[in-house]
């Protein structure tokens, strides 16, 4: 008499058991890996080779952001830079300072500083600064108030509603071009008479440095 299922399926439940075994490792080692504090926890302040702070350079000195992150306005990344920059200043300012010895060893060995990474997006998250920076999305908008930051730590989520959010209405979060780096900016102290302004010129701005609402899936994975 022959068999009324084929041999392989004698294998089934197996297979069946193997396959939520492994969607369910991976489900979890992906949850593990992109809800860490590395990809979504407010307050992530891992400590840095060299203690630099914002604080001091971009508040009090007012260094502009460009000055450091010098390819902000033409790349996708924002760049940290090297320990030649640094140096610019530190070859006379604090130029024997024990703070600064690794800066120093690596401005002349050529090697970079292993500073930790705070602010970052799951892989499969295309984001590009110079596109946000050129359509009047200022530094703030992502990173907080940085320039008042001693050590630099993850002030907003990052999230993909924190993103649309933005990109659902950018007329109450742009601002001109030349007010992007100065992150103490406001339309006015008053708040009520910064939301009217807000209003008033955002639309505008919007229409005027051609910003695209973009909210496709294709537009950030890709």
């Amino acid at each position: 008499m022959s068999a009324i299922f084929p041999k392989w399926t004698n294998r089934l439940p197996l297979m069946i058991i193997t396959g939520v075994l492994l969607f369910g490792s991976a489900l979890v080692a992906g949850v593990w890996y992109y809800m860490s504090p590395n990809y979504a926890r407010v307050g992530y302040k891992p400590i840095q080779p060299v203690a630099f702070s914002h604080a001091t350079h971009a508040e009090q000195l007012g260094i502009d952001c460009r000055y450091c992150h010098n390819n902000v306005e033409r790349s996708w990344y924002s760049n940290i830079p090297g320990s030649s920059t640094c140096m610019n200043c530190h070859n006379q300012v604090l130029k024997d300072d024990a703070r600064l010895a690794l800066v120093r060893e690596t401005a002349q060995s050529g090697k970079s500083i292993p500073w930790v990474q705070i602010h970052r997006v799951p892989d499969y998250v295309y984001f590009n600064h110079s596109v946000h920076v050129n359509r009047g999305i200022s530094c703030v908008e992502c990173h907080g108030q940085i320039n008042q930051m001693e050590e630099v730590f993850q002030s907003k989520p990052l999230s993909m509603p924190f993103c649309l959010d933005c990109h659902r209405n950018p007329a109450a979060r742009i601002r001109p071009l030349d007010k992007i780096t100065d992150l103490n900016w406001k339309w006015s102290q008053d708040p009520q008479e910064a939301a009217r302004l807000q209003k008033l010129h955002g639309e505008k701005l919007v229409k005027d440095l051609k910003v695209e609402s973009l909210q496709t899936c294709s537009a950030c994975h890709r």
